[in-house]
């Protein structure tokens, strides 16, 4: 059984993410561990946790307030990673190369939320043109 969110491309970018800040993180230093790494690691999970969460909640205020949640965790994320490029824990061209993807995963997300918002069946409006 596949679940919705598992079809969603922002879901699948974001698990991208996941992968990538993984990767990035494991060259922090040690003393790192259990302080910024971690809060990198728990912010990009949560972007990707609240967005199958999201899916799967019944009314269209409840999804865009999870999609809201995921986008504040995006942004928490690349906030991180630009202390990390100050402390220098990474590279200005290691951001610069994550980057892209964290706007284009906000992108998306900016999307799935605007769209759970707009009503579902709109009530058709009656035209001013007349008929010919």
């Amino acid at each position: 059984m596949e679940y919705s969110f598992e079809k969603l491309e922002v879901w699948k970018k974001s698990r991208m993410l996941v992968k990538k800040i993984y990767l990035t993180t494991n060259s922090f230093p040690s003393d790192e561990r259990f302080e910024l790494t971690n809060q990198i690691r728990r912010a990009i999970v949560s972007v990707s946790s609240n967005i199958a969460e999201g899916s799967t909640r019944q009314t269209d205020k409840e999804k865009a307030r999870f999609y809201e949640i995921a986008f504040g965790s995006l942004i928490e994320v690349l906030n991180q990673l630009i202390l990390a490029n100050d402390m220098n824990y990474i590279t200005k061209d290691e951001l610069n190369k994550i980057r892209p993807q964290i706007e284009e995963t906000g992108r998306m997300l900016n999307a799935l939320h605007k769209s759970s918002k707009k009503p579902k069946n709109p009530s058709p409006t009656k035209s001013t043109k007349p008929k010919n």
